[in-house]
């Protein structure tokens, strides 16, 4: 079974990663989506922003209700900058709420609706996994957005082929 600090090394190294996507996003760029039905750029940062706060929300609370989010703020980003800012404050709650969980808040439950409607209702290990695999999966669609305007794209778990080209290879 993983434990908080498991979760921990791991939220840093992917913090890392998505730290350097989200920093070479063009500002002029924001508007972009490669199809009608996708996310433009500046929606899917800012939903990588939003991500990196989740550990420490779903170990701070018992649940999340879509119908009551009073309070929550949720990043609205236009520029690079302010979107590693934002991702960093974000990241910094999680790695503060991962550094404080014991293995008992881990096994407590968590759930996700609106009102009446349930959509997870997990132990926390499982949800924190899950905003993990949403932190990677977001983060791959970033990079095939980047690759497609032509910018060049940091590695995610090793060189990436623009790095390898930069080393002669």
């Amino acid at each position: 079974m993983i434990t908080a600090k498991e979760f921990l090394d791991e939220v840093i190294q992917e913090g890392e990663t998505t730290r350097k996507f989200l920093a070479i996003i063009a500002d002029d760029r924001f508007d972009w989506k490669p199809h009608a039905k996708s996310m433009d750029i500046k929606t899917l940062a800012n939903h990588l922003v939003d991500i990196a706060a989740w550990p420490a929300v779903m170990l701070e609370t018992s649940e999340l209700n879509f119908q009551d989010m009073a309070g929550y703020n949720y990043p609205d980003e236009n520029s690079a900058t302010g979107l590693v800012s934002f991702f960093d404050k974000n990241l910094e709650k999680s790695i503060k709420a991962l550094t404080a969980a014991s293995a008992e808040d881990l096994e407590k439950t968590w759930t996700m609706r609106s009102g009446d409607d349930v959509y997870m209702k997990d132990p926390k290990r499982v949800v924190i996994r899950h905003a993990l695999n949403q932190n990677t999966h977001h983060r791959a669609q970033l990079g095939v957005y980047l690759r497609l305007l032509n910018i060049a794209i940091p590695g995610s778990y090793g060189p990436s082929a623009d790095e390898m080209e930069k080393m002669g290879q």
